[in-house]
């Protein structure tokens, strides 16, 4: 079981947290939500929650709840420029269908 970043994504992560001055690492999770059901969520954490499952990836730390691990599992995390928008997208093997934005999928 593994949550990954792509080089350009952990490169990102890298860049937010020595932007913010500390942080042990990114927090991927997901909630009910969006028009496809499960929402993704990221934010960048300070400490581990003693549930956490803890992914290294291209030099980053993932965390991930357990609840959330069950969808996300075989997710890979890469960050795209494309035109004027930007950000993180999700290729997650367990989603069986994604909305328009990228943002929320089912299972």
């Amino acid at each position: 079981m593994a949550v990954t970043l792509t080089p350009t994504a952990a490169t990102r992560v890298q860049k937010f947290l020595a932007g913010r001055g500390k942080g042990l690492g990114l927090r991927v999770g997901v909630k009910t939500s969006g028009c496809s059901g499960m929402a993704y969520t990221l934010e960048f954490v300070d400490e581990a929650s003693p549930e956490d499952q803890i992914f290294e990836s291209n030099g980053v730390k993932i965390l991930v709840d357990p609840t959330s691990l069950v969808y996300l599992d075989g997710t890979e995390l890469d960050y795209a420029k494309e035109g004027l928008n930007e950000g993180f997208k999700f290729s997650n093997p367990n989603a069986k269908a994604n909305c328009g934005c990228g943002e929320s999928f089912s299972v």
